[in-house]
């Protein structure tokens, strides 16, 4: 039986057009790509990013902390001192909590958003007090306590997500004029000022230009993320795909293997390549051949699970770690993979009719083929390798097991 790489055909079938391969992220608008989910590898950063806000949390209010305390000795205002002091204990323990919580790799992104949230919001509580303490003057003048929005939306940038900006901004802007209108309805603000100007007095003009400095705040925070998100993605993705790079598969796989040796879990890890791909490319030109790399790219991004990581690892040879999975669970989601590349009609770029390639796939599984990344890709690319041998267009596993052999229909290109 003659082994065919591809077929051309012009029936009726499900061919997709090149923009729906896989739109990019950085080709979107900014306004656009500031309220898109963002892209794996910059979860990924927004991980690191969050602990390490987390330690310059507790390094933050650990230097505030004497602030108060000095007030409370040498100022005669000592309510305001006390408040102060007061929410930085609670804010430091809550801190130190949520740090020793996120060293157990337990992040995801709407935890992001809502260390944000809980930010912002101690910042408001702690002008809100003084609400409680019938000292209306200080919430809406108080600059030092006003001043923590500040620190509390740039760190949002470390975040990696300019959604988390763009919410914690919304939030200060919220939360602090709610502070504000209820203030002016429910206290003669003027004539406290007259009475005690200590704090200033207050003025609608005032309030609202700090309402747009928060604003502005925010959207410097997201203007920050999108440009690093842009750099990011052009040093640790491939250009082509848009999946992560070698390089990133290299810098990430340490901790996946580190994690899963923690958990006690299962992980495999797949060699997959696509089959003749040189002819591919020969027959049909290399601006094919990318469209091809982008559909095989897509469908296997569409079978695997958001934690799983997937890379161009060079040429037309891609690698998928799968934690969490078997290596009967992985041999059958490769399997799904297989299925939807050799199914799937792929456009031909100033041609008519549309082409089709196949992949073939070795998988290796954690601890029956060791335990370190370069054992794991030396057994997925043997049997890989062994795919190829055996016929090409199948999965091998650490099983030996196999999918089914494609049989080339009538019409099949030699």
């Amino acid at each position: 039986m003659t082994d065919q790489p591809y077929r051309h055909s012009r029936r009726r079938s499900r061919a997709i057009s090149l923009p729906s391969l896989l739109p990019q992220a950085g080709d979107l608008p900014w306004w656009k790509r500031a309220l898109v989910r963002p892209e794996p590898l910059h979860v990924d950063a927004g991980a690191h990013g969050e602990l390490l806000v987390a330690r310059i949390r507790i390094v933050l209010l650990v230097l505030l902390l004497p602030i108060p305390v000095a007030n409370l000795i040498v100022s005669r205002e000592a309510t305001e001192s006390l408040v102060g002091l007061l929410t930085l204990l609670v804010a430091l323990g809550c801190a130190i909590g949520l740090a020793l919580l996120l060293q157990r790799d337990v992040y995801r992104p709407w935890l992001g958003m809502a260390s944000s949230l809980i930010d912002v919001s101690a910042v408001s509580s702690a002008l809100g007090v003084f609400l409680l303490l019938d000292a209306p003057l200080t919430t809406v003048n108080s600059r030092p306590t006003f001043e923590c929005y500040f620190l509390a939306i740039g760190a949002t940038a470390l975040r990696y997500d300019p959604r988390v900006c763009l919410l914690a901004g919304l939030a200060a802007i919220v939360q602090y004029l709610g502070l504000v209108v209820y203030a002016d309805r429910h206290w003669d603000l003027a004539r406290l000022a007259a009475q005690d100007n200590s704090y200033g007095r207050f003025d609608w003009a005032t309030q609202i230009s700090r309402l747009i400095l928060l604003g502005v705040a925010a959207l410097l925070a997201a203007a920050i993320v999108l440009r690093s998100q842009a750099l990011r993605r052009q040093s640790r993705s491939d250009r082509l795909t848009g999946l992560p790079n070698r390089s990133y598969f290299d810098e990430q796989m340490d901790a996946v293997l580190a994690r899963t040796s923690r958990l006690g879990t299962s992980l495999a890890v797949a060699m997959i390549d696509v089959d003749h791909f040189k002819r591919y490319n020969d027959s049909y030109g290399h601006a094919a051949g990318d469209v091809a790399l982008r559909a095989v790219a897509l469908c296997i991004q569409h079978a695997v699970r958001e934690g799983d990581l997937v890379v161009r690892y060079g040429g037309e040879e891609f690698v998928a770690v799968l934690p969490g999975m078997g290596a009967e669970a992985a041999h059958a989601r490769l399997e799904e993979i297989r299925r939807a590349v050799e199914d799937l009609a792929i456009p031909l770029p100033r041609q008519s009719g549309a082409a089709r390639i196949t992949i073939s796939a070795g998988i290796a599984a954690y601890g029956a083929d060791g335990t370190q990344a370069e054992d794991l890709l030396d057994r997925a690319d043997a049997r890989l390798f062994e795919a190829k041998q055996r016929g090409r267009n199948r999965v091998v596993s650490v099983s030996g097991g196999e999918g089914r052999t494609w049989n080339p229909r009538p019409g099949a290109v030699s």
